[in-house]
């Protein structure tokens, strides 16, 4: 069926919204490609889980090198 497009707003505080365009600027990506990278991730993490509450919990180890 293709891809939707939709508007979607956050309400999120100044400094947030600084790092986001800052870490989308190092992707080489716009603020709205990077954040529906981020949702997709996050989404696919929540199912996983099953629940916001233990998603909030979940801590992303880093791999030593």
């Amino acid at each position: 069926m293709g891809v939707w497009k939709m508007q979607v707003s956050f309400k999120i505080p100044p400094d947030l919204h600084r790092e986001l365009e800052e870490a989308a600027a190092r992707e080489r990506r716009t603020l709205g490609n990077f954040g529906r990278l981020l949702i997709e991730w996050a989404f696919e993490r929540h199912k996983e889980l099953g629940s916001s509450e233990k998603l909030l919990r979940c801590r992303i180890r880093r791999k030593d090198n």
